[in-house]
């Protein structure tokens, strides 16, 4: 069965010719991201998705009274990608940024009382604009405050297009410029571990030097965190629906696709329970090994570097107590399991306490830990961090974990992940995984639906929509 064409939404200069007619497999941000621009194109687009709803990996789900994220995310201001994405399905405001990069630091290692630090940043030219937070940082030695400087320095050195980066471990190179056990812990982990999901030993250096040139040694702005006031699910389902319902585009849930074929005469079939679609283009903005398994034949040299990408696990930990137990919203913590632990109090609608979700990255050793056994491993690392907790009263306590979170930064990924154009006319990859140049996040993810839409507008002969791919200008 066919389905014809529908003009686009914002940037539509005309319909699309008849038959102009893209399907995109994957509702996360990727597909979202390539099925938006397709159809802003003036491409009529098909958008499928085997759950029960778009988001991927960045999603909501109600718990009771609560709307629960599965994992806290965060992005920054260097992430004009995803800022496009949120402008473009109205959700700019629900998720703001900070004003200024403000990260309150707590390292159980110093007396109660002593234990906060800041990382932020003043209005100065990069790399002053942190120069006074590092020299008063007190989770470092005076001379760990040196070295890092200096190392900062050769990292701003260095050529993101040096594909010997990419076969260097982040580890070895900050152990090579002068950085001790302290400074990977107390810094270049606390920041790398959250945005590269693994610790500098087991990274990248391409992809490690990629994420601290772009956030803390481009502009002085750029790393400042914005993050969802409202639960995901309103950004990446209800509003990212409309947005797409706006534009035309016939989006299709709880509908797997069982196989992509090519047809004799160009175009593809796209099957799928009880229907087979036919299409001009086809998107395959699903996780690597689903790739895998609905790649044609020849679609791309050795498939099988596909299941060499591997994937690192994301735990969070749920608590809500009975009362009030941290007044800032978030933190970052050393000396102790717990990594980063923000406040999902009015973002989940509870009324009458708090709730606050501890984000552990790099959870090899917890993810498929029982509840119980993580329960009597955080809940006293709480109340080592929050004197307040010490007097509540945990009303729940649950987990989320999703095992395959993201792709593993390690060394040589980078010659693995392929990029958005196939060797099959007509099929385009999308998604976090492929060649995007930045690691596992959703600035990566909407990158990559940004390249499969532009490959196949070009291929379609349909020009850029003019709102799309300002991005590129902002980087």
């Amino acid at each position: 069965m066919s389905h014809g064409t529908r003009a686009g939404g914002p940037g539509t200069d005309r319909p699309a010719p008849a038959g102009r007619h893209a399907v995109v497999v994957g509702g996360g941000l990727a597909g979202v991201t390539a099925a938006l621009a397709l159809a802003d194109a003036g491409v009529g687009v098909t958008l499928l998705e085997g759950r029960p709803r778009l988001g991927g990996l960045a999603f909501s789900f109600r718990r009771g009274g609560l709307t629960v994220d599965n994992g806290q995310h965060v992005y920054l201001r260097c992430c004009t990608a995803y800022r496009w994405f949120l402008d473009r399905i109205g959700g700019a405001a629900l998720a703001p940024l900070q004003n200024r990069l403000d990260v309150p630091v707590l390292d159980l290692a110093r007396p109660e009382g002593r234990r906060l630090g800041r990382l932020r940043r003043d209005p100065l030219p990069v790399p002053l604009h942190l120069g006074r937070s590092l020299a008063a940082y007190p989770h470092l030695s005076l001379a760990d405050r040196a070295r890092v400087g200096r190392a900062a320095v050769a990292l701003k050195g260095l050529d993101l297009a040096d594909p010997a980066l990419d076969d260097q471990d982040f580890g070895s190179w900050l152990a090579a410029h002068g950085q001790s056990a302290r400074a990977v812990e107390a810094l270049w982990d606390l920041v790398g571990v959250a945005t590269l999901n693994a610790v500098a030993d087991d990274t990248s250096l391409a992809l490690a030097a990629m994420v601290f040139k772009t956030g803390l040694l481009s502009d002085p702005s750029a790393a400042d965190i914005g993050w969802a006031r409202v639960p995901l699910g309103e950004l990446h389902d209800r509003l990212a629906r409309q947005a797409l319902d706006a534009a035309g585009v016939r989006t299709e849930v709880r509908t797997r696709v069982a196989s992509l074929s090519p047809h004799a005469d160009g175009g593809w079939h796209v099957r799928i329970p009880g229907e087979t679609i036919t299409a001009d283009t086809v998107v395959l903005a699903v996780p690597q090994r689903e790739a895998y398994d609905l790649l044609p034949a020849g679609a791309i040299d050795a498939p099988e570097r596909l299941l060499g990408i591997g994937t690192a696990p994301i735990l969070n930990v749920h608590v809500v107590y009975d009362r009030s137990v941290l007044t800032r919203p978030f933190f970052a913590a050393l000396g102790t399991p717990v990594q980063w632990v923000f406040d999902r109090t009015d973002a989940s609608g509870l009324e009458r306490g708090q709730y606050l979700a501890v984000s552990q990255s790099v959870a090899q050793a917890d993810i498929d830990e029982p509840v119980a056994v993580l329960r009597e491993r955080y809940l006293p690392e709480l109340r080592r961090l929050l004197p307040r907790t010490r007097g509540a009263r945990v009303e729940d306590f649950f987990v989320t974990r999703e095992r395959t979170a993201t792709f593993a930064p390690a060394p040589g990924v980078g010659r693995l992940r392929p990029g958005a154009r196939t060797k099959a006319p007509g099929l385009y990859l999308a998604g976090a995984w492929t060649a995007t140049g930045w690691p596992a996040t959703m600035e990566g993810a909407v990158r990559s639906g940004v390249g499969a839409a532009d490959a196949a507008l070009g291929a379609l002969g349909r020009p850029r929509p003019r709102h799309l791919f300002a991005i590129e200008e902002a980087a």
